[in-house]
């Protein structure tokens, strides 16, 4: 099968969208079929062989964070054309009601479009401001997935339509492999020691760093060896001024981390936190953190709940609740019994989210959507090509 897949994000830039657009993509020609990624990316950026850039893109405020997205007359020529010379089977877009390569792909589709949906946003200035243009867009959608059930509802409630809930998949072997950083994580003695894991955004309110920092600090004091290892973009003085000076030995920043040392940071810690506070429809860093074999503690979150089926792969705690947070963590801590019953239970949990069967569901989507136009092409009015 000839497969065309959009990412809507730049991929000079690190994002679970892009992520996992690239992992489907390997999957999928892992499986034996031919695949085309498009996506933002200056044309001298380093891609896989497989990704075709479209071109530098601009910062778009997004779900509570910044997206770099392209669009406009220049990026429509390029999409065009890259559709054109694909002759794709199949379009997959990512995220098409964002104003960026995946709506401009659908609105130049002439064969099937499966889309999927990775958040759960159900309004926004720039999509009311584009009502007239989003519903020619949905109704161009042969097929449509949603990476969880929160996406799902959106699509039913809001969006005139149904989805096949798919979740984000992961490498699992990637992760389950890697080594830990040199003198992590080193052994965990009840009451003392312990290395606790933090990935994301440390400035971005809903990530809730915050939280898990007041905790840290009040469970430093009483046990000396505790360490927090912290990755993800950000000024490092930003991060140590925010920790007490005689705390500050106590935490390593590792700023942007490559995919490879992702999973060595998450092979490096006896507890990955995920403190988040909200706007999450799936939680990929969870079952990143499973696949790494690590005990994941995570806010109450719906879409976390769902991740960690219920609470038996991985602690939850009240959101937005330093206290629980520090009481959860040195429960654990104290418990390496407690700590391997999640971590066994994660195993299981994560199998499901592993990329090759992830990827055989999403096939499944892909011949439904040929079925359904039986080799039908759209009428679309090409313009502007070069």
């Amino acid at each position: 099968m000839r497969i065309g897949i959009v990412c809507p994000y730049s991929f000079d830039v690190p994002g679970g969208v892009q992520n996992h657009v690239m992992d489907l993509a390997e999957a999928l020609i892992g499986l034996g079929h031919e695949v085309s990624v498009l996506a933002p990316a200056d044309e001298d950026s380093p891609l896989p062989p497989y990704v075709v850039p479209a071109g530098r893109a601009l910062p778009l405020p997004y779900n509570g964070s910044v997206a770099r997205i392209a669009f406009g007359p220049v990026s429509t020529a390029r999409v065009r054309r890259w559709i054109i010379r694909g002759e794709f089977d199949v379009l997959h877009v990512h995220e098409p009601l964002t104003l960026s390569l995946s709506l401009l792909a659908v609105l130049s589709a002439r064969g099937p479009v499966v889309a999927t949906f990775h958040t759960a946003m159900t309004r926004s200035r720039a999509l009311a401001a584009a009502q007239g243009v989003l519903q020619i867009v949905l109704e161009r959608i042969t097929a449509r997935i949603a990476v969880s059930a929160l996406a799902r509802k959106v699509q039913v409630e809001h969006m005139d339509g149904g989805a096949v809930e798919i979740p984000n998949g992961v490498a699992v072997a990637k992760f389950s492999h890697a080594q830990p950083l040199p003198g992590w994580p080193g052994e965990c003695p009840p009451g003392r020691d312990g290395a606790i894991g933090f990935l994301g955004r440390f400035t971005e309110a809903r990530k809730g760093f915050p939280i898990l920092r007041d905790a840290f600090v009040e469970l430093a004091r009483q046990r000396p060896g505790l360490r927090l290892l912290v990755a993800g973009p950000g000024d490092a003085d930003d991060l140590f001024g925010r920790f007490p000076a005689d705390l500050r030995d106590r935490v390593t920043f590792l700023g942007l981390v490559s995919e490879e040392d992702k999973a060595r940071m998450l092979r490096s810690v006896h507890l990955y936190v995920a403190p988040n506070t909200g706007g999450e429809s799936f939680g990929m860093i969870l079952t990143e953190a499973l696949a790494a074999g690590t005990t994941v503690v995570a806010s109450d979150l719906d879409a976390f709940r769902r991740v960690l089926d219920g609470g038996r792969a991985g602690r939850l705690f009240p959101t937005g609740d330093p206290a629980a947070l520090r009481t959860t963590l040195a429960d654990l801590l104290d418990d390496p019994g407690a700590r391997a019953a999640l971590t066994a239970c994660g195993d299981q949990v994560v199998a499901t989210f592993d990329w090759p069967v992830v990827a055989r569901r999403v096939l499944e989507v892909y011949a439904a959507a040929i079925e359904a136009t039986d080799g039908r092409v759209m009428d679309t009015e090409w313009v502007g090509l070069d």
